[in-house]
């Protein structure tokens, strides 16, 4: 396997870990987290893990990554509104 890959793979579980507990996706994203590091795992005991299992494992990520940005406010929308308040 691709060390590249190996290191997207701990990057995106390490992303996925640091969901705030008040996010939406925090408990989906606890999941697919524990599927990425189950492969990890399997990767390090020298099993082949191929692309049918990794692709939609990582494509999950960057999707509930994604999703979960777009919940994050806006700080400069968020100071217009406490400066037009005040």
């Amino acid at each position: 396997m691709d060390p590249a890959e190996v290191e997207l793979l701990r990057r995106l579980a390490g992303r996925l870990e640091r969901l705030s507990v008040d996010s939406h996706w925090a408990r989906r994203a606890s999941g697919l987290r524990g599927n990425l590091i189950k492969v990890l795992d399997e990767i390090e005991a020298g099993r082949d893990v191929g692309p049918g299992r990794l692709t939609p494992l990582v494509d999950r990520a960057f999707e509930l990554l994604r999703r979960a940005a777009q919940e994050i406010p806006d700080v400069e929308e968020i100071i217009k509104k406490y400066s037009k308040a005040g």
